[in-house]
């Protein structure tokens, strides 16, 4: 993998997590008409048709085994995530699934020790990890310091991290001679989807089209279909196979840093120093956990000549 590669991953991520960590905007403006899960079925649907448009042909079936990667892929990172972190909102606190969340790169890099090659744990991924969490938390606290435990809604927040990491260690895997991730993250939307149908049938949902084409709500569901989903599961897919599981999933801490920014900007909420000391914070981790040491073997890959260092 050569820097130039490298560099647009880590491009690719950044704006892709700049597109997630403002969903919440678009989310709590549908939530005012729409159940949580007709807003999830929605802005998936809306993204698997935006796929089918990008790519109209089908993916061959390739063996029951690369199937079940994509079945499993669909239920972990479409259908469980998304359901198990919204239901987890009606049980406690926003605070407290924020902070939960938080450690899917710490579940990430656990499995990927295990179950992928050349990934695994570093003493720089735990400091940066530190750091992070410790931001999100100051963050998520935002001056009011009040964190209660709530055990239904913090163990499904905890849940929600866990099946996040799988679906990353998964794309890792489905990555491996994948040639066209346009289609391929569609039959992930495809198996996401279908598994989501049953959980039409035991959660409220209200499909009232009236309220879909009020100029509002049909911004914001496309905004989540077209760039929160589609678009951005594309994107993200890429930068798994670029950086791996466990680098990706790093990312995952500026979310919160985005959402408060963006809440600060868009909808005038409050910004306190204690906020700020979590950005901060946050993003010293992010730098930590991602920094990569010039090593002799990176710089003759380079085709540059080392720097011997004195003494």
């Amino acid at each position: 993998m050569n820097s130039r590669q490298r560099t647009l991953g880590h491009a690719a991520a950044l704006v892709t997590i700049l597109i997630w960590g403002t969903t919440f905007v678009s989310t709590k403006v549908l939530l005012r008409d729409f159940t949580p899960v007709t807003v999830l079925f929605t802005r998936f649907v809306i993204g698997y048709a935006f796929l089918w448009c990008l790519k109209p042909r089908l993916l061959p079936l390739s063996g029951w085994k690369k199937e079940l990667l994509f079945a499993g892929a669909g239920l972990t990172g479409v259908t469980l995530y998304f359901l198990l972190e919204n239901i987890a909102l009606t049980y406690t606190f926003a605070s407290n699934v924020g902070i939960i969340v938080a450690v899917v790169p710490f579940f990430t890099a656990l499995l990927a020790h295990f179950l992928l090659k050349g990934e695994g744990f570093s003493r720089r991924f735990f400091l940066g990890f530190a750091a992070a969490f410790t931001g999100i938390f100051l963050i998520m606290a935002n001056g009011a310091f009040v964190l209660e435990l709530n055990p239904a809604g913090d163990v499904l927040a905890l849940g929600a991290a866990f099946v996040w990491a799988v679906y990353s260690i998964l794309m890792k895997k489905i990555g491996v001679n994948t040639s066209n991730m346009i289609i391929c993250t569609r039959r992930i939307f495809f198996y996401g989807i279908v598994l989501m149908i049953p959980a039409l049938f035991i959660l409220p949902v209200n499909m009232d089209w009236h309220l879909m084409v009020k100029p509002v709500n049909a911004l914001n569901l496309l905004y989540l279909g077209l760039f929160a989903s589609a678009l951005c599961f594309l994107s993200w897919n890429r930068v798994v196979e670029i950086l791996g599981a466990v680098k990706s999933s790093v990312y995952i801490y500026m979310v919160p840093v985005v959402a408060v920014v963006a809440s600060a900007i868009i909808l005038g909420e409050r910004l306190t120093w204690i906020s700020l000391t979590g950005i901060l914070l946050t993003l010293c981790g992010v730098t930590i956990s991602e920094y990569r040491k010039k090593t002799r073997k990176s710089v003759r890959e380079k085709g540059e000549k080392p720097v011997l260092q004195k003494g």
